[in-house]
């Protein structure tokens, strides 16, 4: 064999361990998490860069909005702390949002690898807090100074040890400290593991460094991406999106460009940023738009530098998906988790039948609380105080030859946590969880369900709900190619009364919560799905006999 031929089987072993090494690293993080968004849903990520920023892997496990951002946030910490800069025991911290993960409840840990003396890659995770202080997880916030306490840049350990003047500052603001410290000490571990066994790695193949496995990389992944987008027709391609925003509708507004091996979105004319804290900073807004393009068109070349390198992402400073400071932004997924959908809307123009239909996008965080605080003390004076997070999941929209994945969490990609977790941690009681049924748009391919959640307080006292994140409630997701719109979200009390706003709530003693993801668009003609399709739905309980007749034109 041709010693080039052995040498690119080596550089693509060494690429598929480097990818197994930021794995463990995650799963690390997994393993060792505190809160239980990141241990139960697993809402993080990690990474291995080069000495020049460049992202070379990602894992598998974590959060499209968490990698990609990250692949961008760790050249802001290289700024901050050069590489010469740097010694053996570092690590270093930071929440920012505009130069982080986009919110201030995550926090983004960076770890240099030495060989000896010589540092040789960077090791970055990250992954989201429970709590970070502030009024909590709420779009109510006017700023971002509201929203929780910031870390700057920041080393948080050296040779000498722990920082424990950054833990006691992030501790002092939260309302659950030992999860927080628990959460940051899990990201230094675990990259403490993922620097472990890249130099581990090292010394297996005989690398004194990863330079050439870098270039390799990232030259490839660049090449099979540009070899992607040649596959999609030049031209412009435009789409709106209309989101039910928190005092007023958002409009999203793209142009999608391609030519010249490049893809370009343009984001020019989307409204400008809210008063409320439901912006998507520039870094999460291209995390997302290029996960959707990269679904559709290249989702077999691994995600890196040079993966990413051929598509741009242009917005209007000052606008909804380009905040300034200090803009407030706890809520950005509300926005910045509706953009692969964008991404695909202008890629069914370009490529017709490659591309699924809209999905209710935006998980539902039910991010809950006791009322201490809200209302009269004689009302909570025997409650429990708790401070908890789940989460609500709709549905996927209907897919090229497929239906659509009921409560499911596209694009974030994040689990759900189970009942029994918030129920341990908290008074509150889950009645009900399950699909709703006729929720997912008709179609020759159905679109995936929502579900509907009931939860209570056990005790005779009221709690909040931060409805932050429903959206859908007044735009439900689009079919495509004639398929049908899904169900709309709703968000209530059991008594009646509709939860209308992104505000925070009160749910009285007594009284229930009761929400209703939206279900997937539909794809294609209702009338063409198969009877026995059809049939399969009503026997399962997806769709009612009497929508089956109105929606498909079924006879019994």
């Amino acid at each position: 064999m041709p010693d080039n031929s052995l040498k690119a089987i080596r550089m693509q072993v060494m690429w598929n361990r480097l990818i197994a090494v930021v794995e463990e690293q995650a799963q690390a993080l997994l393993r060792t998490a505190f809160g239980h968004v990141a241990r139960e849903a697993g809402d993080l990520s990690a990474g291995v860069y080069d000495l020049d920023g460049r992202m070379l892997a990602q894992a598998v496990t974590g959060t499209p909005g968490h990698v990609n951002t990250m692949a961008a946030a760790v050249g802001h910490f290289m700024r901050h702390f050069p590489v010469a800069t740097m010694k053996p025991g570092d690590v270093f911290v930071t929440n920012d949002p505009w130069l982080g993960t986009g919110h201030l409840f995550d926090f983004v840990v960076v770890t240099p690898a030495f060989v000896g003396d010589t540092p040789v890659a960077l090791l970055a995770s990250t992954c989201h807090m429970v709590d970070v202080g502030g009024i909590g997880f709420s779009a109510d916030a006017r700023s971002v100074f509201e929203e929780g306490t910031l870390i700057p840049h920041l080393r948080l350990r050296s040779k000498a040890g722990l920082n424990e003047d950054v833990l006691a500052i992030v501790t002092a603001n939260s309302r659950n400290p030992v999860e927080v410290r628990g959460d940051i000490l899990s990201l230094v571990s675990c990259n403490d593991v993922g620097v472990d066994r890249l130099i581990g790695m090292m010394t297996e193949f005989d690398l004194a460094s990863i330079g050439e496995l870098a270039v390799y990389i990232i030259d490839h992944s660049r090449a099979a991406t540009h070899e992607a987008i040649a596959r999609v027709p030049e031209g412009r391609y435009r789409v709106e999106m209309n989101l039910d925003g928190y005092d007023a509708p958002i409009l999203l507004k793209a142009e999608m460009r391609v030519g010249g091996g490049e893809i370009t979105v343009d984001y020019a004319g989307s409204s400008p940023a809210s008063i409320f804290g439901i912006n998507s900073p520039k870094c999460y807004t291209d995390a997302y738009t290029v996960f959707g393009l990269k679904c559709a068109i290249a989702p077999a070349v691994p995600n890196n530098a040079g993966s990413l390198e051929p598509f741009k992402v242009l917005a209007e400073a000052g606008s909804i998906v380009d905040p300034t400071r200090p803009s407030p932004v706890t809520a950005r997924h509300v926005v910045g988790q509706m953009l692969p959908d964008i991404a695909f809307g202008c890629l069914a123009q370009a490529m017709p039948d490659s591309v699924p239909a809209e999905s209710a996008g935006s998980i539902w965080v039910l991010a809950m609380g006791s009322a201490h605080g809200r209302t009269g003390d004689a009302k909570v004076a025997n409650a429990a105080r708790f401070n908890v997070m789940n989460v609500g999941l709709g549905g996927v929209g209907a897919r090229p030859g497929k239906d659509g994945l009921s409560t499911t969490a596209f694009p974030s990609g994040v689990g759900t946590i189970p009942i029994e977790i918030t129920e341990d941690q908290s008074p509150l009681v889950f009645w009900r969880k399950e699909y709703l049924p006729d929720s997912g748009g008709p179609g020759a391919h159905r679109g995936g369900l929502g579900q509907v959640i009931e939860i209570a307080n056990s005790e005779e006292a009221p709690f909040t709900i931060s409805a932050a994140t429903f959206d859908r409630i007044r735009f439900p997701p689009r079919g495509r190619d004639g398929g049908r719109e899904g169900r709309k979200g709703s968000a209530k009390l059991g008594s009646g009364q509709d939860l209308a706003t992104k505000a925070t709530h009160m749910v009285p003693a007594g009284d229930k919560l009761v929400v209703e993801l939206p279900g997937g668009g539909g794809l294609g003609d209702p009338k063409k799905r198969a009877r026995a399709k059809i049939e399969a739905d009503i026997a399962s309980g997806l769709v009612t006999p009497e929508a089956a007749r109105r929606d498909y034109g079924f006879s019994d």
